[in-house]
């Protein structure tokens, strides 16, 4: 039992626990320093329990496959790949956060607020979800990093599903508050998320 939590598998779970409880915190810290402390719950964690769900079957398929098939788990370069795309994912996703500022919400608005903006510059100059692509970068990151097949293929298909439908719902709302400005940057800036207009 030893040899199979040797140093690729304590090296590679430190990392995944510290790039999710880095995430989370970050993203629970942020969200106070733009919008009060009076104004946010713990939701900002954004840890739902599909979210909890995904990461134990992450971790679940870890361990089973570190015990069996620990040669997997051995490949340094997808792994330190992986661990690039969480850095990349990460820094994009907080970018967006900042760069948004009080715009910038974990709930969709669906009313229109003073302070609510149309923001274009910086990382939304490239992408008009940056926080989305960050995200994806950084899910699918976790997976890569922990040489695990399914589950890099499982949160591909599921975090690109929950944002393909989430992106045109929230974009109805953008176009109801910035009408044909937001009409036009769209068309200019790609999503930011594959196959997703």
């Amino acid at each position: 039992m030893t040899e199979v939590f040797g140093y690729t598998a304590c090296r590679q779970i430190s990392e995944m626990l510290f790039s999710i409880a880095f995430f989370h915190v970050s993203e629970y810290i942020l969200a106070i320093i733009f919008h009060g402390k009076s104004n946010v719950t713990l939701k900002s964690l954004l840890i739902s329990k599909n979210y909890l769900v995904a990461m134990i079957f992450s971790l679940v398929e870890y361990l089973v496959e570190v015990y069996f098939f620990p040669g997997l788990k051995e490949h340094w370069w997808i792994s330190n790949f992986g661990l690039v795309m969480v850095a990349i994912g990460e820094i994009l996703r907080k970018l967006a956060i900042i760069t948004a500022g009080r715009a910038f919400t974990h709930l969709i608005k669906v009313y229109h607020e003073e302070h609510h903006e149309l923001v274009r510059n910086g990382v939304y100059g490239f992408v008009r979800h940056p926080g989305y692509s960050g995200f994806l970068i950084w899910s699918i990151g976790t997976q890569i990093m922990l040489c695990n097949p399914i589950s890099t293929v499982a949160f591909a298909v599921v975090v690109w599903r929950f944002f393909s439908q989430r992106i045109p719902y929230e974009e109805y709302f953008l176009r109801q508050f910035f009408g044909s400005d937001y009409n036009a940057y769209a068309q200019q800036v790609p999503s930011g998320i594959p196959f997703v207009n």
